[in-house]
């Protein structure tokens, strides 16, 4: 991360928007706005299914892991503004090859610190573990409230964008998807 470049470039910003960036009040902006993207674009060229370590169990679980509520902030591509929410993420092990519960929220928190769209994060996390632990199948569903909605253009907070992405057996068994999507709505 080129934290200078960026330091340069909001200069540039407060100036073009009519601000003097060596007022009081401005003067750290810069520095601190590079130090805030290097936190919150640390996924950029990380590759999310490197948290999937796998482990097997002799018992060979072969039942729903679902977690839910993952809290996610991201940044919009398209505006560079924030969206959040939470993800909801659950896979069907086969064989008995399962990952740790917190691998699954380090993998939506990998791909969410990147400029990003929700459906490109939503499908790269269902990817990610389909690729990594081979289950028989996955769903990811990520509910999100989008600032370009909030605060600019069409003004509309409290919205919310849903996307989801299934693999697997929750593609193709209209049944099993359902029941997943039942628990998650579960209160």
């Amino acid at each position: 991360m080129d934290k200078d470049r960026i330091e340069k470039a909001v200069r540039e910003i407060l100036y073009a928007v009519g601000e003097n960036p060596d007022r009081e009040g401005l003067i750290d902006t810069p520095r601190r706005i590079a130090k805030m993207y290097e936190e919150i674009f640390s996924g950029i060229d990380q590759d999310p299914a490197k948290h999937l370590e796998i482990y097997f169990q002799e018992e060979k679980y072969e039942e729903l892991v679902l977690i839910k509520d993952i809290p996610f902030y991201s940044v919009c591509e398209h505006h560079l503004v924030p969206f959040f929410g939470k993800a909801h993420v659950g896979y069907l092990p086969k064989d008995g090859k399962l990952t740790g519960l917190s691998k699954l929220a380090r993998v939506v928190e990998t791909v969410a610190k990147r400029p990003q769209l929700q459906e490109r994060l939503t499908a790269s996390v269902a990817d990610a573990i389909q690729n990594t632990l081979e289950p028989y199948g996955v769903i990811v569903v990520v509910e999100a409230e989008h600032m370009c909605m909030t605060m600019r253009g069409v003004k509309k907070p409290g919205s919310k964008t849903i996307t989801s992405a299934v693999r697997g057996v929750f593609a193709s068994d209209a049944k099993a998807r359902a029941e997943v999507l039942s628990i998650i709505n579960m209160k």
